[in-house]
């Protein structure tokens, strides 16, 4: 009989270590090739931005939840700073195993946390039509969907989408 999972059986940590962001790229590649038929220009392009994070990244203004569980990574989040006293939530994902457990909004609220602490002026994120959960999440929280585009970037036609919330100064 599998254990039952439970949230205080996750750890989340907020240092990256040697592997964590290959790791990262190649299960977003994975996961998403197998959940939306997402081609290997998906995961290159994951790569591109985790690069650019790592290259710009600033520990005053930049931040990452990687989340455990017996040592091994089941979820992450990315908070990018951006131009502007703006930032970027990228590649919030959660092995399907760990979904519905309350993790999704445990990393919301580390993230808003974050973002307050930082007065982020406007924080916005890209995600696609297919990612019905994870758009309502963000609802939950008050980001507003501001722009749809046609897309065919990751192998398949799909519908870009950008949700941004405005922070109260």
């Amino acid at each position: 009989m599998a254990t039952k999972i439970v949230l205080n059986d996750i750890t989340i940590r907020t240092i990256l270590q040697p592997g964590d962001l290959g790791y990262v790229i190649y299960r977003h590649g994975k996961l998403y090739s197998e959940q939306y038929n997402y081609s290997i220009a998906f995961e290159t392009y994951v790569a591109a931005g985790i690069y650019e994070f790592y290259k710009n990244y600033d520990a005053a203004l930049d931040s990452v939840w990687i989340c455990e569980y017996n040592n091994k990574i089941i979820g992450f989040l990315l908070l990018m700073h951006r131009q502007n006293n703006s930032a970027q939530l990228r590649y919030f994902y959660l092995e399907p195993a760990f979904r519905n457990l309350g993790l999704g909004k445990k990393l919301m609220n580390l993230f808003m946390d974050f973002l307050l602490e930082r007065q982020y002026g406007i924080v916005f994120l890209w995600t696609t039509n297919e990612q019905d959960a994870a758009a309502a999440l963000y609802k939950k929280y008050g980001f507003i969907l501001t722009e749809e585009k046609a897309s065919s970037t990751f192998g398949k036609p799909l519908i870009e989408q950008r949700y941004q919330l405005l922070l109260a100064k």
